[in-house]
């Protein structure tokens, strides 16, 4: 029947979604899919169409042998949702969620191989969550008004979008083949579609942590924020280390400026304990630090919070990291930030880390380098921070013997 929106009863709700879920259960997608499609049918579609969604993505759930019919539900569920009138941000937001939580379970890709082979279909499944996101980026990019479901959209889309699989996604090395590299093709995408639908990546990036609050529970405030968390991460990481869409930056921003805003962005990725995500904050901070001149970068940026939390955080590479290469990695990045700081900030970090790190070997690190600022300072370039009341300060930090008179000497040796 073709019934206008007055017409319906409260029992043709019942009706409908149990009549859509036996075509489901007998295997009717077609006449399912003609009856969505047909215009004739939308004010019942607009009115009752949310009732077929949770049916569809069960069967998605459940039926993951079935891949000859699985594009049939992704097109219905893509039609369905779209053509939903009320609370469409919220019916998005929750059938991303699902596919998203699905494609999490698929093993990433690492190498070249890999990734041409795509032996889990996740790299078939990116280029099909790009088709299915599309005609929402679309829609919100027809409806110009900034109402408050428009807004919604587009948070549901920013939030998450870019955290599986970019965060742990390796890329191919830049270079003529990149081209082909389907993962770097869906970054790419993402980002276009945040951009056009009002998300500016350089505004998100500089913006973020200063979003009003949304929700009236403290633990979804909470979550919210670190799903958005890891997203700007991710995002970071695709702009400054694998460049996509970098030629989109205002040339003018300094390099101090840039690495002062990614900061929150590295301490974020430093904090994950997969390898393949924290790797990425340690390449983040590599780029921002090769940026900036030896000796420049001002002790003043040590009061934001990040920039004492990074160290430590490479601390804990070095310490705890089981690979070698990453170990390494991260030794290299502490000594390049320290190169980076002013004797003031060198000082100021040193005084730090020996309070903090509780690792013999790290406190010989310390330790080397204040030696090599002490015989800079006397041969060199005079600093007050490596001579005088300054040095006598820090060399009661460096001479402290922990346990007292049970300390180890072996494993303090170098104090």
């Amino acid at each position: 029947q073709i019934l206008e929106e007055q017409d319906f009863k409260e029992e043709d709700f019942g009706l409908f979604q149990l009549a859509g879920q036996r075509c489901i259960d007998e295997g009717h997608i077609d006449q399912l899919l003609e009856i969505i499609q047909n215009e004739e049918n939308k004010v019942i579609i607009k009115n009752m169409g949310w009732n077929l969604v949770g049916p569809v993505v069960r069967y998605l759930l459940w039926n993951d042998k079935e891949h000859d019919k699985r594009k049939y539900y992704f097109l219905m569920l893509d039609l369905l949702v779209k053509k939903l009138r009320n609370n469409k941000a919220y019916s998005v937001g929750l059938a991303l969620s699902t596919l998203w939580s699905q494609l999490s379970l698929l093993p990433v890709p690492y190498s070249k191989e890999q990734i041409q082979a795509d032996d889990y279909g996740l790299c078939q499944c990116c280029k099909a969550l790009i088709e299915f996101t599309k005609p929402f980026v679309e829609d919100v990019i027809d409806n110009k008004e900034s109402s408050m479901e428009n807004e919604k959209l587009k948070d549901e889309i920013l939030k998450l979008s870019l955290k599986c699989p970019l965060l742990t996604a390796q890329f191919l090395e830049q270079s003529d083949d990149t081209g082909d590299d389907p993962l770097r093709c869906f970054a790419s995408e993402i980002i276009g579609f945040l951009s056009a639908i009002g998300h500016p990546f350089l505004k998100m990036i500089f913006n973020h942590g200063r979003k009003k609050k949304t929700w009236d529970y403290l633990e979804f405030e909470e979550e919210e924020d670190k799903q958005l968390s890891d997203s700007m991460a991710s995002l970071a990481y695709l702009v400054f280390v694998q460049g996509i869409s970098i030629d989109q930056l205002p040339m003018v921003l300094s390099p101090s400026y840039l690495l002062q805003f990614n900061m929150g962005h590295i301490e974020v990725l430093l904090q994950r304990t997969e390898e393949s995500v924290f790797s990425k904050g340690l390449y983040l901070l590599e780029n921002g630090l090769l940026r900036i001149e030896d000796n420049s970068l001002l002790h003043q940026y040590l009061e934001i919070k990040s920039f004492l939390t990074v160290p430590q955080g490479l601390v804990k590479v070095m310490t705890l990291c089981p690979t070698e290469t990453l170990r390494k990695k991260g030794l290299a990045m502490l000594q390049l930030y320290i190169n980076k700081l002013d004797p003031q900030g060198k000082y100021t970090l040193f005084r730090c880390l020996l309070n903090t790190s509780n690792h013999s070997g790290v406190e010989a690190f310390i330790i080397q380098n204040i030696k090599n600022q002490i015989d800079m300072s006397l041969k060199r370039t005079y600093n007050k921070w490596f001579t005088g009341p300054q040095l006598i300060s820090l060399l009661d930090l460096v001479l402290f013997l922990p346990e007292g008179a049970e300390t180890d000497l072996l494993q303090n040796s170098d104090r």
